[in-house]
């Protein structure tokens, strides 16, 4: 099941995705949800057009828990060594965007660069997880652009300002329940600028898999429904641009789609 949170007439919701097609080309409707996704719900039968919606980010974590340089490909062309535990860092809650809003230029960057993500998202509140629950503790997955002030990146030693900046987290359109740990962990993940392909990888060439990281990180924190983990990005990132459209999309799951605009 596709699940979205959308806005319409004030209102804020969740609602099962329904039909067939993409966000841009229509055909598909939103089944409302009674009550949250996250515990058992019901479907109320009350359906609205997805194109008469604004879609939000399909989840408001309480923490994005990002995890750098696990593709050995993306680490080497930036010159970087294929780490020997994961490297992880947070983006706030305050760099989540949804799908078709604007990632804004930080000020303070000339070398703003795209990655594509698996995003992971959990359902419910866990801490110390054995690999054999892993699958027990996801609620689904959806599409991530882990946005970058690269230039940043590489002068100052803590990622915040370069990875935790406003609008740095797209995520969306959806979250897909339907796809087993096992599933995702090979999926295609590509990434194109204004229709151009930048990236293009599989996410069984991550280093580390969704269960280690979900093992890893759940060992230090307690994870919170709707708590997100983005698993890294293939080789191919690059720049961006005021006025660029950039789209990640991920097999099975869907497209994420923003464009760049110049910070107010």
């Amino acid at each position: 099941m596709r699940i979205a949170r959308f806005s319409i007439d004030g209102n804020v919701a969740f609602g099962a995705v329904e039909g067939e097609g993409t966000v841009e080309s229509g055909g598909l409707v939103l089944d409302i949800i009674k009550g949250i996704p996250y515990t058992d719900f019901e479907l109320s039968g009350t359906k609205v057009p997805l194109s008469k919606v604004r879609l939000l980010p399909p989840v408001l974590p309480n923490k994005v828990v990002a995890v750098g340089r696990n593709y050995a490909e993306h680490a080497r062309e930036l010159g970087n060594e294929v780490p020997e535990v994961p490297v992880t860092f947070f983006k706030p809650t305050t760099s989540v965007i949804g799908p078709g809003d604007a990632i804004e230029y930080p000020s303070f960057s000339e070398e703003l660069h795209h990655e594509a993500e698996l995003a992971v998202v959990i359902g419910r509140m866990c801490r110390e997880v054995p690999r054999e629950r892993v699958q027990d503790v996801v609620f689904g997955f959806t599409c991530a652009n882990d946005v970058t002030a690269r230039d940043v990146q590489k002068r100052e030693a803590q990622w915040a300002r370069a990875k935790g900046f406003d609008t740095s987290c797209p995520l969306g359109p959806w979250v897909e329940t339907g796809l087993s740990v096992a599933a995702a962990g090979d999926l295609t993940v590509q990434a194109t600028v204004n229709g151009e392909q930048r990236q293009l990888g599989r996410t069984s060439d991550m280093i580390r898999s969704i269960e280690d990281l979900v093992v890893h990180i759940s060992e230090a924190m307690t994870l919170l429904p709707g708590d997100v983990i983005l698993t890294g990005t293939p080789a191919g990132v690059g720049p961006l641009n005021v006025g660029d459209e950039v789209a990640v999309t991920i097999e099975g799951i869907g497209t994420l789609t923003n464009r760049v605009i110049k910070r107010g």
